[in-house]
């Protein structure tokens, strides 16, 4: 048992309300957290705020705290593993290398706050600008309210935390309702690390409540949000004070081309496509593949699926663990049937096994109008739909609204490239399944998909205000004739 009070300004705070964390698959209780107040909340952006006013600490020390964390979570990676399996029902090998990932990702930013600088101003490039050396410098923008989901309850709450560490703010945290457990463990390291007080809270407990209260302080500039492409659309028309960074759905697409290695393809999207049964915003679901290898690829595809364990996500043989919740696994069930209904077949699965699993499904003869194809179906489902060539591959994968990642397998460069160019998403995966994600690149979409890119690299520009100087060289110096104003 797991039990956590709320994390105010880096001190533990007890609250009268509880809530208890049940095992999505054994549906025990496996923990509790502290249910936050809106008063909660105003003290955590209070103390956000006030941290805020006496100033970040240097970048080397935000470097060691950040690398000490990393050093923390290796230490503890077997319990951290074990927590993620245990309130969110991630197979543990899963787990396991979410861990590992954490720890990249604290390393990457890091490494950021190690090198964060300005840039030198060309001034000398016009004569407006002749006698005077421009640099720029970086300012924390502000307090970060951070609003993460419960698929990856710890390495997309350290994609959050950190890289806005590296940049000098403090962060405001709502873990998702159903994994908040993951979260607090992550927050325990980061308060041992050296994180200073008012630079981290935790605020577990009702979204309506905590929400609002947290993005609609004044306080807040930058509100970072990865979940339904419903919700990060609303906060951002609700919160025009904050900028809104949104990671947000997709229903990702990935082409089969006849000149792939179809038992690699099949591999790693049986490997990918159910991970975490499907719970991931990149999972692939819309596979388009040339009619003259469907059959092929399909038995190659039904033969690897079928070798998946499903089960005790703590067993580390299963490959298959429970959805997060019986209504999502029900919702998924039910597109699966109307599928069918509509002229789908299922290949393989497409039931619920004795443990609660929904096993993993092929479909085959999926048309775009399908729900299982035209919207995020955030499941164990990998939906198939022949195609007569390239050219209607790609047509139909940027026939969406989402624009995350997408994929194509082939042995034709020229394909894999032409896919790259004309693919209208965020990131293109060529010879691999579009599920992949590395911590250190450029992740983010477009369109409905979101508005931003993760990575520390990349994500720390989000939380960073620039201030550009201009020092005149040489005695005198007043205003010249030209470059005097807007």
């Amino acid at each position: 048992m797991r039990t956590y009070q709320l994390l105010i300004g880096g001190k533990w705070v007890a609250t009268d309300e509880r809530k208890e964390i049940r095992s999505p698959y054994t549906e025990q209780v496996v923990g509790s957290v502290a249910v936050a107040t809106t008063d909660h909340v105003g003290k955590a952006v209070d103390a956000a705020a006030a941290a805020l006013r006496d100033g970040a600490p240097a970048q080397h020390e935000r470097a060691d705290a950040l690398e000490a964390a990393r050093r923390l979570v290796a230490e503890r990676a077997d319990d951290f593993a074990r927590c993620i399996a245990e309130e969110s029902g991630k197979p543990l090998t899963t787990a396991q290398a979410e861990v590992a990932r954490c720890q990249d990702t604290l390393l990457f930013s890091a490494i950021e706050a190690r090198k964060l600088a300005g840039s030198v101003v060309p001034f000398e490039g016009s004569s407006a600008g002749a006698g005077k050396l421009g640099f720029t410098l970086y300012h924390p923008k502000g307090v970060v309210a951070a609003i993460t989901p419960f698929n990856f309850p710890l390495n997309l709450v350290t994609h959050k935390l950190a890289p806005a560490f590296a940049a000098g703010c403090p962060v405001v945290l709502k873990p998702a309702g159903d994994t908040p457990l993951t979260a607090y463990l992550l927050a325990e390291v980061m308060v041992e690390a050296g994180w200073p007080e008012g630079f981290l809270s935790v605020l577990s407990g009702s979204s309506s409540t905590i929400g609002p209260a947290l993005t609609g302080r004044p306080e807040v500039k930058v509100i970072s949000f990865t979940g339904s492409t419903e919700i990060g659309q609303s906060l951002q028309e609700s919160n025009p004070h904050a900028e809104v960074l949104t990671e947000l759905g997709n229903n990702t697409p990935v082409i089969v081309d006849a000149s792939a290695d179809l038992e690699s393809a099949a591999a790693k999207l049986a490997a990918t496509g159910y991970s975490f049964a499907g719970q991931s915003c990149i999972s692939a679901q819309r596979v388009y593949v040339m009619s003259s290898v469907k059959d092929t690829f399909l038995d190659l595809l039904a033969a690897k699926v079928g070798e998946l364990q499903v089960g005790d996500p703590l067993d580390p043989d299963t490959d298959v663990g429970p959805m997060i919740r019986p209504d999502d696994r029900d919702r998924v069930l039910r597109w699966i049937n109307e599928a069918q209904d509509a002229g789908a077949k299922v290949v393989i699965g497409g039931e619920v096994n004795d443990d609660g699993c929904l096993q993993p499904t092929v479909l085959d003869d999926v048309t775009p109008d399908m729900k299982v194809s035209a919207e995020e179906i955030f499941g164990p489902v990998l939906a198939v739909q022949a195609v007569a060539d390239l050219d209607e591959a790609i047509r139909l994968a940027n026939d969406t609204s989402y624009g995350l990642q997408a994929g194509i397998f082939t042995g034709d460069l020229n394909a894999g490239l032409r896919a790259a160019t004309e693919l209208q998403f965020g990131g293109v995966t060529i010879n691999e399944s579009p599920t992949f994600r590395a911590d250190q690149q450029p992740y983010g979409g477009m369109r409905d998909s979101g508005n931003t890119r993760e990575g520390p690299a990349w994500a720390i520009r989000d939380y960073l205000e620039e201030t550009v100087v201009v020092l005149q060289l040489g005695a005198g110096g007043g205003a010249g004739p030209v470059g005097s104003g807007s």
